[in-house]
């Protein structure tokens, strides 16, 4: 069966998700002696039943070296496509791919989406009535399945690998890995018993997948899972797409507030550390009619369940919930994660933030910071009974605490503390040279620094003569009471207010001094011992300092700057039909019972909002359409845009093309057009082009057409405002694109025939 075969069959099916992935299955059997050495069959089946065009960065690698039955490990970020790389492999083979999974809604969210994809997949956990996974079980013995979603309490249960031997298991795609290594920043020892897997299943190839784990993680998931020789895959953990901020926090429910309004359409995430706290932050913002709900691990199931369901159906927008709330969490629209408590790791902070922007569009990080968290938190520490728990956790605490203060590219802090270096070529390829990463506060606007050498001195000093008169160090918090003058027990215990010192430092207030403390660790000149309650020492670099009096920059503490940027993955589109479009969705999604990602992300949408699509063969081409959501919602969401284009006129935007574009054909350019191009992009107006050339206007838009049919990108807003892209629109429409006098005279000559044949030239071209 060749392609074209499944493509009438698929046309002429029921399009159950059985029925259409038995075609799959027969279009796969003939075609798998071929798929490893060819990359047509993968591309063909993952635009048809997933609607994409190309895989992510490592997923076309994973898949190949899954279907030749190898082991693959592969750490890939929040977002960046870790299910497809078994959902894909499991359609071009026989057999039962089994994914193994942490989270009940995890596993729902997943088989909903496949199901609407036309995929025969299921789940087996304790949220199933008795008839219900007796029924689910019977489609397993009777083959109809090809992926199933179980926990991994589940495999365990007795008679469950004879199970799996009876449905010919083909992989096992163990989701959420690093909760099997006890260094993870969420360990599960339920996880530890699927190393049973390789003794009882031993020739089912495996494959671990996770988006946070440090190298001793890594190495830990393969040793406790028994991975033989793996394939290993590490993709970059730059998000660029995410702007990271950090905000002092003051005032904090007004700055959240501020930040919600400011974003009345978009769904976010709020993390508390503290379950009351979760709940009064939802109620004060349902008080002033933000709609929220709460989730936390002390509420009923059919609580957290309600609340997890209404934020993925869009009927709340924003979730104020404990790290309960999260793993897994499959809405790809999160516009926005807030912080509200200072995160107890960088691990957890990572795959938090990860939560928001899975879908490539732009979302936005904030970090409501108080140093007081730090000091609560350490509190808390001290009270664990495990000296090496308590050791891990300064450690991570202290790494979390730099983050927050540091002066430098956070992008570059995360991305280092996973082993990867965000280099100046990074930033160059994300086109994002001319800020820094252009995505974190630290490089949109960096913080004021100061002459700190006077404070430095004081500080460093004050450690140096601690040390010297007791024969031991201590806290930096302590120093800073020794600088500040203050009467405790332990200052006069250790007689440290005869120490020259004690009170020298009244310029700054004890916070200030704390901040001081904690730059000169990052800087160097001091550093924290963990195994010895993090007492704070001179380094080598720090007695050079003292002794040699040099100068030491340091840096004002965050303050909460709000810098608007346009971000990496952003789509522009005609905002008002993507509204319509949303509204759409909701309502199709509602009446099918499913969440409004599943039917179309935001990506779809922003993408139908872009670039119109007005028949089948366009609308194929929008990102995420596959063959049974075209048959099934193309038809509405085509009527939707044709309604919307008879009352509002169609928007330009710079490179809209449904066309795969072609390879550039600069040199059909002359000289003197593409003079004119480069002046253009270099930011000069048609009029100062004209001058500089000693040309007219004509002319130079004549070369901007030029350019335009030669396949340049032209920003037409640079030329045309919105209101008269309107207009000439209009006088298109009514005379026709042959008539250029007509819609001159229409305008009433208000705009030039330069510019009427600019705008002509765009929408010929996007067509």
């Amino acid at each position: 069966m060749d392609c074209g075969a499944l493509h009438t069959l698929s046309r002429t099916s029921n399009r159950s998700p059985t029925h259409f992935s038995t075609l799959v299955q027969q279009f796969a059997g003939a075609t798998l002696s071929r798929v490893n050495g060819k990359q047509g069959e993968l591309h063909t089946v993952l635009k048809r039943v997933f609607g994409f065009t190309s895989f992510r960065p490592l997923q076309e690698q994973i898949i190949q070296d899954t279907l030749a039955d190898k082991d693959v490990f592969a750490v890939l970020p929040t977002g960046g496509g870790k299910s497809l790389c078994f959902q894909l492999p499991a359609l071009l083979r026989p057999g039962l791919t089994v994914v193994v999974s942490p989270l009940i809604a995890l596993m729902k969210d997943q088989v909903d989406a496949l199901h609407a994809a036309g995929v025969a997949a299921t789940f087996l956990n304790s949220s199933l009535a008795a008839m219900e996974s007796r029924s689910r079980l019977k489609g397993l013995h009777d083959g109809r399945f090809q992926l199933l979603y179980v926990a991994p309490e589940r495999l365990m249960q007795p008679g469950f690998f004879e199970d799996l031997k009876r449905w010919k298991a083909n992989l096992f795609a163990i989701d959420e890995a690093h909760c099997i290594s006890e260094w993870g920043h969420d360990f599960r020892p339920e996880y530890r018993q699927l190393a049973t897997l390789r003794e009882q299943l031993a020739s089912v190839p495996m494959m671990a997948l996770t988006a946070t784990a440090t190298e001793r993680v890594r190495r830990d998931i393969v040793v406790q899972l028994r991975l033989r020789d793996p394939a290993r895959y590490v993709a970059s953990f730059n998000r660029p797409n995410l702007t990271y901020r950090v905000s002092a926090k003051k005032q904090a429910y007004a700055q959240v507030l501020e930040f919600v309004r400011g974003r009345p359409r978009e769904s976010g995430i709020i993390y508390c550390q503290a379950r009351k706290t979760a709940e009064n932050l939802a109620s004060r913002l349902n008080a002033d009619r933000v709609s929220a709900a709460v989730y936390h691990a002390g509420m009923e199931h059919q609580g957290r369940s309600r609340t997890h369901e209404m934020f993925l159906r869009d009927e709340v927008r924003v979730v104020c919930a404990t790290i309960a709330f999260g793993m897994g969490i499959n809405k790809p629209n999160v516009r926005f994660v807030i912080h509200y408590d200072l995160p107890k790791n960088i691990e957890s902070y990572y795959q938090e933030t990860g939560r928001a922007g899975r879908d490539g569009l732009p979302a936005e990080c904030l970090l409501l910071f108080s140093p007081g968290d730090r000091i609560k938190y350490g509190r808390f520490i001290e009270e664990k009974p495990d000296a090496r728990e308590r050791e891990i956790a300064r450690e991570q605490l202290e790494l979390m605490v730099h983050y927050a203060e540091c002066a430098t590219c956070r992008r570059a802090y995360l991305l280092h503390y996973f082993g990867e270096q965000f280099s100046p070529e990074t930033a160059k390829a994300e086109q994002q040279t001319n800020a820094g990463c252009a995505g974190c506060d630290n490089c949109l606007a960096p913080r004021q620094t100061w002459d700190g050498t006077l404070a430095a001195q004081k500080f460093l000093s004050c450690v140096y003569r601690i040390r010297a008169q007791s024969g031991f160090s201590v806290g930096i918090q302590h120093v800073v009471e020794v600088l500040s003058g203050a009467e405790t027990e332990k200052i006069r215990k250790w007689e440290h207010q005869t120490l020259s010192t004690y009170g020298i430092g009244s310029e700054h207030t004890r916070a200030e001094w704390a901040a001081i403390g904690r730059e000169l660790v990052r800087l160097g000149l001091l550093q924290q011992n963990a195994n010895r309650f993090n007492v704070a020492e001179l380094t080598e670099a720090g007695r050079l300092a003292l002794k040699s009096r040099q100068k030491i920059v340091l840096t004002k503490p965050v303050a909460a700057p709000e810098a608007v940027i346009r971000r990496a993955g952003e789509i522009a589109c005609d905002e008002t039909l993507f509204e319509n479009l949303r509204q759409l969705r909701k309502q199709l999604a509602d009446s099918r019972g499913l969440p409004p990602y599943i039917v179309f992300s935001d990506v779809s949408l922003r993408q139908m909002a872009r670039f119109y699509p007005q028949n089948d063969l366009e609308f194929s081409r929008i990102s995420g359409v596959g063959e049974k959501k075209q048959t099934e919602f193309g038809q509405p969401f085509m009527a939707a845009i044709a309604a919307h284009l008879r009352g509002n006129p169609r928007q330009i935007f710079a490179d809209d093309s449904f066309a795969v574009p072609p390879a550039r054909a600069r040199s059909s350019l002359n000289d003197t057009a593409a003079e004119t191009l480069r002046l253009f992009t270099g930011g000069k107006s048609v009029e100062e082009i004209a001058a500089i050339r000693e040309l007219k206007e004509s002319t130079i838009y004549g070369h901007l057409e030029d350019a335009l049919r030669a396949g340049e990108q032209i920003d037409l807003r640079r030329v045309l405002d919105p209101r008269a892209e309107q207009e000439i629109a209009a006088a298109f429409a009514r005379h026709g694109y042959g008539n250029l006098s007509g819609a001159m005279e229409f305008i009433g000559g208000r705009y030039s025939h330069g510019q009427l044949r600019l705008f002509r030239a765009a929408t010929q071209m996007r067509r």
